[in-house]
């Protein structure tokens, strides 16, 4: 029997995780709910249906991070799934990284 699983994550960014998830050819959408076994739910901030027919999403939680949701039991017969995360979280922190050095860049320019 599965169950949703809500594991931490460094993200913390939703338009920046929905940005990533679209070069990765999936198609985020936004407040949904991830369904698990025996009629589970839980809300999430951003879903995506993997080829598969799987979901994964990811809610808000206290400390402001984003934790990954989904029935690991099923996504974890993906054998793309991990190739997936690893090139979800490089392609968050590029994402990232280039907008915080636009927005220092722009601190910058502009004397704040």
């Amino acid at each position: 029997m599965s169950h949703l699983s809500i594991l931490p994550t460094v993200l913390r960014d939703v338009g920046c995780l929905c940005d990533t998830l679209r070069a990765l050819g999936l198609n985020p959408t936004c407040d949904g709910v991830i369904e698990g076994f025996a009629a589970e739910s839980h809300a999430v901030l951003v879903a995506v249906r993997l080829e598969d027919g799987t979901s994964m999403g990811w809610s808000r939680r206290p400390d402001g991070s984003l934790a990954l949701v989904g029935d690991l039991q099923r996504l974890s017969h993906s054998r793309d799934l991990q190739a997936l995360l690893g090139q979800l979280t490089r392609g968050y922190a590029a994402r990232a990284a280039l907008r915080d050095g636009a927005h220092h860049h722009a601190l910058i320019e502009f004397g704040a």
